[in-house]
């Protein structure tokens, strides 16, 4: 029994339209955030930027070298005359060589510090966002976030930073080197440059909202591919394989369509980059021409005119390459930037400590779109170390409850309170909740658990796992608790990542605990093991279950029984079994399909 009825096409696409996705930063707000990312690497950056003017300087004296050389040749001048020049170039190409890995080396350490501090910001921000601001946007937003955006700034940084400011350091330099030769020369040079500039102001009109868009249909395309993985026992029980394999296969289709508006931008813009080199070449030859004709200039000095401005289009298609590098890398960063400037969730200044674990709701309610109520007018007065199991068919509200008493959303009417403060007045470890949906993160198994609890000591961590009778199996580990478990470690079964969490539960010690399904998503032997760990970990506490065994209900100190979103029966196993009413029906049926 899960909380979600199965949506139609409309009121899925609505929702998808109406969520409301993480924010972007402005281009101003982005830029600002660069300087102040700059601000306490001055001097490494400062060295950088000097090593790469240098080696920039330094590979200009090849072309006036390769010219001199064509001059003594064309004088007719002894063998012995170009050993100078000959010894000059290779000196050139080691000191080039060698300035340009500092200035790359100093550029990296520079950025890949940034970048560090940037997702360390991150993820700050992300960790200490409301838990219903990130329901609200779809856990897609955030992910695609923290993995192909900060992929995409990490690219920049390691590749096209260092490259982009060699190759505008060397185009700047050339064209100095250029009016040095022959004004005439440069004045020729120009003449590409309203083709590029016309060229780079095209591809910047359409590729900064491409991209842009881009990265939006690629999170789009990730959470529905979450929402139809992550849900995939729901999906088959309600017969919606073929709707949600047409929404991801529509998710999909708004991703190749992009990628295909994106070649074409790029096709286009490197044809007009081949015209602009065509008009360059063309006009530095016939200058060169004409000059060497009237005797203004030599054929050497021509001969280093032309290999300067040829030597220009491998830094200028660079420059203009790495606009597309940079137009991701800026969307990129936009939407990390927005995240990482959202204020975080902030604990109360003095948090109120409940007197008991007294669980109260007076008319709740909560709907996650206007006009469409989950909850209305829920009154619960829930009694300190009890346990409720909340029971009612897909859709009824269940898991919206309990995740209103846990904090996860805010109501949208009513009140919720503990111990008699208010939810939003106590400290975050005064309620915990328990999904099925449970994470191990990839580490030592002790580390896992002290997630929970970091001061715990090895024993403590013991008796939490006793008590979810989780023990034996962690001991029989080939390293115990220092067993690296999760992504690349020891695999767990779906039973044992369950015990895992409750055992956090134990350690986390909250005054009430809530477990939503937490055994759904083990088999009947499974489902049997953990409930009994659930009942254990809840002792001592005041525990709220969404039942999805009935097995669960008939253990528990109280039964609410939920239809659409309201209260209907409520009381223990046996009088609502005698009663008659809906929670008979749901056990009669239960019991048939034993």
């Amino acid at each position: 029994m899960t909380d979600h009825a199965p949506p139609d096409r409309a009121h899925t696409d609505r929702a998808h339209t109406d969520r409301g996705l993480l924010p972007v930063a402005s281009g101003a707000r982005m830029r600002a955030a660069l300087v102040e990312l700059v601000a306490p690497h001055r001097g490494p950056a400062v060295a950088a930027l000097v090593a790469l003017v240098a080696g920039a300087a330094v590979s200009l004296l090849t072309a006036p070298l390769l010219g001199r050389i064509v001059d003594l040749v064309a004088d007719r001048q002894p063998a012995d005359a170009v050993t100078g020049p000959v010894l000059l170039l290779a000196g050139v190409a080691l000191g080039q060589g060698l300035l340009a890995v500092v200035g790359v080396l100093l550029v990296a350490r520079v950025g890949e510090t940034m970048l560090a501090e940037l997702r360390e910001r991150f993820v700050a921000r992300a960790l200490g966002l409301p838990l219903e601001r990130i329901e609200e946007a779809g856990s897609g937003d955030l992910t695609s976030r923290v993995t192909g955006d900060v992929a995409q700034i990490g690219e920049a940084v390691r590749e096209a930073v260092p490259e982009f400011a060699r190759a505008a350091l060397i185009i700047a330099l050339t064209l100095v080197g250029l009016a040095v030769l022959d004004w005439r020369f440069l004045l020729a040079a120009v003449l590409a440059v309203p083709v590029q500039v016309l060229t780079a102001r095209w591809y910047l009109r359409r590729s900064t909202s491409l991209y842009a868009e881009q990265r939006t249909v690629g999170g789009a395309q990730q959470q529905q591919l979450l929402d139809t993985a992550g849900g995939v026992a729901t999906v088959r029980a309600f017969r919606l394989a073929e709707y949600h394999t047409a929404r991801v296969r529509s998710r999909s289709q708004d991703v190749v369509q992009i990628a295909v508006q994106v070649v074409r931008l790029q096709t286009g813009f490197f044809g007009r980059l081949n015209l602009a080199e065509l008009v360059g070449v063309a006009a530095v030859l016939t200058a060169g021409f004409l000059l060497v004709r009237s005797g203004t200039a030599s054929i050497g000095t021509a001969g280093a005119a032309a290999l300067y401005f040829i030597n220009l289009f491998g830094p200028i298609n660079q420059v203009l390459f790495l606009l597309d590098v940079a137009q991701a890398a800026a969307a990129s960063l936009a939407r990390i930037v927005g995240v990482a400037d959202l204020p975080v969730e902030q604990e109360p200044e003095h948090p109120v400590q409940p007197v008991d674990g007294r669980v109260r709701t007076k008319d709740l309610g909560h709907a996650y779109i206007a006009g469409h109520d989950v909850l209305a007018g829920v009154d619960l007065d829930i009694a300190p170390g009890t346990r409720v199991a909340l029971v009612g068919a897909s859709g009824a509200g269940k898991t919206t409850l309990a995740k209103l008493v846990a904090g996860v959303h805010r109501p949208a009417q009513g009140s919720v309170t503990i111990g008699g403060a208010a939810l939003e007045d106590l400290e975050r470890r005064t309620v915990a909740l328990v999904t099925q949906e449970v994470h191990v993160f990839a580490g030592p198994l002790a580390d896992d658990l002290r997630l929970a609890r970091p001061g715990a000591s090895d024993d403590e961590l013991h008796t939490a796992l006793a008590a979810v009778d989780a023990l034996d199996w962690v001991t029989a580990l080939p390293d115990g608790l220092a067993t690296v478990v999760g992504t690349g470690g020891h695999a767990l079964t779906v039973v044992q990542a369950q015990q895992l969490a409750l055992a956090r539960l134990v350690l986390a010690d909250p005054t009430v605990a809530i477990l939503d399904e937490a055994t759904a998503e083990a088999g009947s032997a499974g489902a049997r093991v953990l409930e009994t760990a659930a009942l254990r970990a809840l002792e001592g506490r005041t525990g709220l279950l969404v039942a999805h065994r009935l097995t669960q209900a008939a253990t528990a100190d109280t039964v609410v029984v939920l239809d659409g979103g309201r209260v209907v029966e409520q009381g223990t196993h046996d009088q609502l079994v005698a009663g008659g009413g809906r929670y008979a029906a749901l056990w009669a049926a239960w019991s048939d399909t034993r």
